[in-house]
């Protein structure tokens, strides 16, 4: 617990706290790209701690949230094929498709199975020669190496019945959307430090320079979070706008280099579609040519699956930062996490089960 007790120490929070508001003299727009970060900010009350010209914008940082819904569909129709044993981190289990979940699968006789590595799928794979394994790939940078080693090994151990779906989404890509939209609002970012871990910060730089945003690197604890607020909004009152690595603990400048080879073989850069955004070019990973045989999509022929969102879910604007999850008509209604409409009200790192579970009776109680 001491790791975890020094960096939520509540003197020091105060501390960078009185310099946030000391610093802070007109309204400024910030936004954390994590859903982790996002949970941790609305549990701990940050945002409601901080100057009321400092607003902070959830932004599109939950993978589950932004797999697209296709995805979730043809992760379905395998699933639910005889012979097949479907893998899953627990996460995914409950993220609605368009009419059921993998739960649903599962309780209709699929071997829908959780597991807690990529490497515990291939690993059942070879204990099941007769059997077909999946496993869901899916999440940014941070997730993508162990899925990458998966396939490396099971092409290198000769695994013909192991495959994976892929869903890997790029956070940069999906920073410079935002920026993009005519209906932005940010003006600075706190980037995702085990995103950064992996991939390192020389991303960043081209993306703060062409658009003029700050880009501090930030960690997930609240004192973490709050120095990076910190750093941001001194960026932003003195016009500057740098990347500065407030995780130094974690990250460094140039990532983790055998992590970063082991992807730039097993995958190569796609076009990707975001749920509730739409598509982003070169925002996604597929399976490189080398690799293509193990990629489930063309193993169970089911690219062509197609699919259409709920008209009352409302999660693509609160991904794009466009409204809070409250404002959603839907929110604790028609939506809740035992029936959710999107995958952000069922996600652990979703905005709208953040506010669910830390923030609803307040909403109910200010109405």
């Amino acid at each position: 617990m001491k790791y975890l007790d020094e960096f939520s120490n509540p003197d020091l929070a105060k501390k960078l706290l009185d310099q946030i508001h000391a610093a802070t003299t007109r309204p400024w727009a910030l936004m954390e790209v994590c859903g982790g970060q996002t949970h941790s900010i609305i549990r701990h009350g940050i945002d409601q701690l901080l100057p009321p010209e400092v607003e902070m914008i959830h932004g599109p940082g939950c993978p589950v949230c932004v797999t697209p819904l296709e995805i979730i569909d043809r992760a379905l129709a395998i699933a639910a094929r005889p012979g097949v044993i479907f893998c899953s981190f627990g996460d995914m289990l409950r993220v609605p498709g368009s009419s059921q979940d993998l739960f649903s699968v599962k309780s209709a006789g699929g071997d829908v199975r959780v597991v807690y590595s990529p490497l515990d799928a291939l690993k059942l794979a070879r204990e099941n020669p007769d059997r077909e394994v999946v496993f869901f790939g899916i999440g940014f940078e941070t997730t993508a190496p162990a899925n990458a080693m998966a396939v490396y090994q099971a092409k290198r151990l000769g695994v013909r019945n192991f495959s994976l779906l892929v869903s890997h989404v790029l956070v940069p890509p999906a920073m410079a959307a935002i920026m993009e939209s005519s209906t932005c609002r940010v003006q600075a970012f706190l980037a995702a430090g085990h995103v950064c871990s992996v991939m390192g910060t020389a991303e960043y730089p081209p993306l703060a320079e062409k658009y003029k945003v700050p880009v501090v690197i930030t960690g997930f604890e609240p004192l973490d979070i709050l120095e990076g607020i910190r750093q941001t909004v001194i960026q932003l009152e003195e016009g500057r706008h740098e990347v500065q690595n407030a995780y130094p603990r974690a990250v460094r400048d140039e990532g983790n280099v055998p992590a970063m080879e082991m992807l730039r073989d097993v995958f190569e850069v796609t076009d990707q579609t975001w749920r509730g955004i739409g598509m982003i070019p070169r925002s996604g990973w597929r399976l490189s040519d080398k690799y293509r045989d193990l990629d489930a999509e063309r193993r169970f022929d089911v690219a062509d699956i197609r699919t259409s969102e709920s008209s009352l879910c409302r999660s693509g604007e609160v991904l794009q930062g466009l409204i809070k999850p409250h404002e959603c008509a839907a929110f604790g209604k028609q939506c809740t996490p035992r029936n959710p409409l999107g995958a952000t009200m069922v996600s652990s790192e979703g905005a709208c089960a953040a506010y669910y579970l830390y923030r609803r009776l307040e909403l109910v109680d200010a109405k």
